[in-house]
């Protein structure tokens, strides 16, 4: 490992413990800086209600920290919405953000519209789809960007059992893009979950940032912000356990092309001939091959909407 990445570890890792809520609340005030949490939503009427409300119980009605809680629906066929709104969160569906562009489906799609429906000055976004969610989730990444001003953006990180198995989740985590960043930037090889869903950053870092449509969003977001704001920008939070929906094997496959085409543009910017993906499923005659097309568009920093730059002037 860099002696570079070894030092950051030991400056920018900690615990959710090593910020006492009194202490993250003291500076929020100090600073007059305010919170949003987004939740990107996809069918998740199981999980999202629950996440909504604990979050408001704990950081909206008994202390302070959080100023507005958006749900961003992109395109559920089930009571997502319904769920979410009960719980008070406030609900917006992904094609009611920025009109006349046509919304594509995907996550960081729905990540980058969040940013003209939401009025924090640190944004945290948190996964729809997690089970016994804890409030430490975003309390202990919106922790540091309050207490300290150097600090730019915030994963969590966390274990990821994988049915009863203890630290197997985070597969594609594993299988592609850890070997991918410490490979080719390996600056970010300090990064326990660097595909989780859980982080939090300034809104004026993320303004400045691309952000690829799909599943490469994560590791798009990384390594801009490693080239935008340097490494000691960048920290992570040890927040316990992460519990979710896992996905099969064929979907995390389609995830992984993703990510892979993503670092693909950051490295060369060059062609790929063949953005898509085949994969098989045994049918009555055999197996039988399923093709998809791999994300390949990015969103520009939204810094550059004319609709954006005109709410920032008003």
């Amino acid at each position: 490992m860099l002696e570079e990445v070894e030092r950051w570890l030991s400056t920018r890792s900690w615990s959710v413990t090593d910020r006492p809520l009194h202490q993250i609340l003291a500076a929020k005030r100090a600073t007059g800086q305010s919170v949003s949490v987004v939740l990107p939503a996809l069918n998740e009427e199981e999980t999202v209600g629950d996440i909504v409300a604990v979050i408001r119980h704990d950081l909206v009605q008994q202390v302070p920290l959080v100023d507005e809680v958006v749900v961003v629906d992109s395109g559920s066929t089930d009571r997502t919405s319904q769920v979410a709104a009960a719980a008070g969160a406030r609900v917006v569906h992904r094609d009611a953000i920025l009109p006349r562009l046509p919304a594509v489906p995907g996550k960081g799609e729905v990540l980058w519209r969040s940013l003209l429906v939401t009025r924090g000055d640190v944004v945290c976004f948190v996964d729809a789809d997690l089970k016994e969610f804890s409030s430490d989730f975003v309390a202990g990444i919106v922790g540091p960007l309050l207490t300290d001003p150097d600090v730019d953006l915030v994963k969590a990180m966390y274990d990821r059992p994988l049915g009863g198995a203890a630290g197997q989740g985070g597969r594609v985590t594993e299988l592609m893009a850890r070997p991918l960043l410490n490979m080719h930037w390996p600056q970010l090889a300090g990064f326990v979950q660097p595909l989780g869903g859980e982080y939090a950053a300034r809104r004026s870092l993320l303004e400045q940032l691309p952000f690829p449509v799909g599943y490469g969003v994560e590791l798009g977001m990384l390594v801009d912000a490693l080239h935008l704001v340097g490494l000691d920008a960048l920290a992570q939070v040890d927040v316990g356990v992460r519990k979710h929906r896992h996905q099969d094997g064929q979907a995390l496959g389609r995830m992984a092309a993703a990510i892979y085409r993503t670092a693909q543009l950051r490295l060369a910017r060059g062609h790929l001939i063949r953005p898509s993906l085949t994969q098989f499923e045994r049918g009555e005659d055999g197996f039988e091959p399923r093709t998809y097309s791999v994300d390949t568009e990015e969103r520009p920093p939204m810094a550059e909407i004319a609709e954006y730059q005109a709410r920032k002037a008003a």
